[in-house]
């Protein structure tokens, strides 16, 4: 089912993902993405975006599933395709010229913390909700351009903590090191992100478009600069044998039964 988008207000379109149960990252999740953000341009030109899951969780990152046994071929040539197409998903809404609200519904972990990091402003629902960048503790090197991303959004310090360390937070956490700019009741989270989004009207965009661009010059700049980075070596780290081993440890970790793919030697 594609992904639902709404009118909720004469300007603002909120996008509900619901590509899987958490949201987990695969191929269809990015695909419903430039579906849903085709649309966006298509129908709802007039509109600020409002982005949000269902459930208990906003997303949950990278499908392992899927992820895991392409790690494990080992193909660089595969794994270079695999983030070319998911580098371009992020950078999509990263840039996109018109206001972005993350409606935070549930848990962001990894993958799915970099989509909310990607949006202009994010509003996260009251509970206990967790927050983490946990790909490093799992074998995963964070890509040099979604580091810029993640610089952009929350600074450096908080960057360098997040990242390489891979934490779970609470939400009072997540609020004091600039994850999350606002919080409300779950009843509230859809009318709170619409009334932010709501800020700049249709005839500000033009505005907001240059604005933007201009704020996220520097991080741009670096951003090209990352993906030298990235096509020299991380396609390398993500095939590490160490890397494919605690890919393993996670998988069985979290799904309770023993990998389905071959592991190196």
């Amino acid at each position: 089912m594609p992904w639902t988008i709404e009118r909720r207000h004469p300007h603002v379109a909120v996008v509900t993902m619901n590509t899987n149960k958490v949201n987990a990252q695969n191929p269809a999740f990015f695909a419903d993405l430039h579906a849903a953000f085709d649309r966006l341009e298509a129908e709802f030109a007039d509109c600020a975006v409002v982005l949000t899951g269902s459930g208990a969780v906003f997303s949950a990152g990278l499908d392992f599933d899927h992820h895991f046994p392409l790690f494990a071929r080992r193909s660089l040539k595969e794994i270079d395709a695999w983030f070319d197409a998911y580098r371009a998903t992020n950078l999509r809404l990263f840039a996109y010229p018109r206001p972005t609200v993350a409606a935070i519904n549930g848990h962001a972990y990894a993958g799915g913390l970099i989509t909310a990091l990607d949006c202009d402003h994010r509003i996260a629902v009251e509970g206990p909700l967790q927050f983490s960048l946990n790909e490093v503790p799992i074998g995963i090197p964070m890509p040099a351009v979604y580091c810029e991303i993640i610089k952009h959004a929350i600074g450096p310090r908080a960057a360098f903590e997040l990242t390489l360390f891979g934490q779970i937070y609470d939400l009072p956490a997540a609020s004091r090191l600039g994850i999350v700019q606002q919080t409300t009741a779950p009843d509230e989270l859809l009318n709170a992100a619409v009334v932010w989004a709501a800020l700049v009207p249709p005839d500000c965009h033009a505005a907001y478009a240059f604005s933007k661009r201009a704020l996220q010059a520097t991080a741009m700049t670096a951003i090209d600069q990352a993906a030298r980075l990235d096509r020299d070596w991380l396609s390398r780290g993500m095939s590490d044998p160490g890397s494919i081993q605690a890919h393993a440890r996670r998988y069985r970790e979290l799904k309770g039964k023993e990998t389905t793919w071959p592991l190196p030697a």
